[in-house]
This record gives structure tokens, C-alpha cells and sequence, in this order.
């Protein structure tokens, strides 16, 4: 399984910063591949629409998310705006924004 994780807006929001990041999950440990796949079937991921809410109006400092998820030939691409309407989605956001934390602090 591979996730593509991006954050748009945000306060001090700086594109540069924010590109996508695409977790290999089988490289994970373990545990943390299984949380993440966990976590996509919890919230049934490959039958979530293609977007998710939308900040509220004058929300200009809200944070916008999109999860791409590729397994076993599926891909899916869900678009998320805080705040965010289901706490095991959150889940799913809080995990995947710690591991693209990891992956850019041990990037070169």
C-alpha cells in the first residue's frame, strides 16, 4: 500500500513546504503499517466521496488535506477541509501528517 499526503492553508502557510509526500507503507515497521492500515479500513477510505466538507466562510487560515491510497490495484483520492466531521478520519490525517513529519525530518 502507498499514500500520497498533502496539506494546503494553514496559518504561515508556505507552499514550498507543503509539497506531497507518498509513504511507502510496506517499508514501514510494522506497527505502524498496520495502524495505517487499520485506519484506512476504518474508515472505509475506497468508498469515502471525493471531498470531504469545506471550511467555513471566512475560514481563511483552515487546513485542506488530500489522501491519495493505492493497494491492490485500487487508487483513491479524497479531499479533506478541517474541521474535520469524523474522529477516526482525524485519526487517519493526525497519523499520515506524523509519518510525512518523519519522512521530511530524515530526508536529505
Amino acid at each position: 500500500m502507498r499514500a500520497q499526503f498533502q496539506t494546503q492553508g494553514g496559518i504561515a502557510y508556505i507552499p514550498g513546504l507543503q509539497k506531497p509526500i507518498t509513504i511507502d507503507v510496506d517499508a514501514l515497521p510494522e506497527a505502524d503499517a498496520n495502524r495505517l492500515r487499520q485506519l484506512v479500513s476504518a474508515v472505509r477510505f475506497f468508498d469515502l466521496p471525493t471531498r470531504i466538507g469545506s471550511p467555513p466562510r471566512g475560514a481563511a487560515d483552515m487546513r485542506q488535506y488530500t489522501i491519495t491510497i493505492e493497494d491492490g490495484g485500487r487508487h483513491h483520492t479524497v479531499r479533506v477541509a478541517e474541521p474535520v466531521p469524523d474522529p477516526a478520519l482525524q485519526e487517519l490525517l493526525d497519523t499520515l501528517r506524523a509519518q510525512a513529519r518523519r519522512q521530511r525530518s530524515s530526508a536529505p
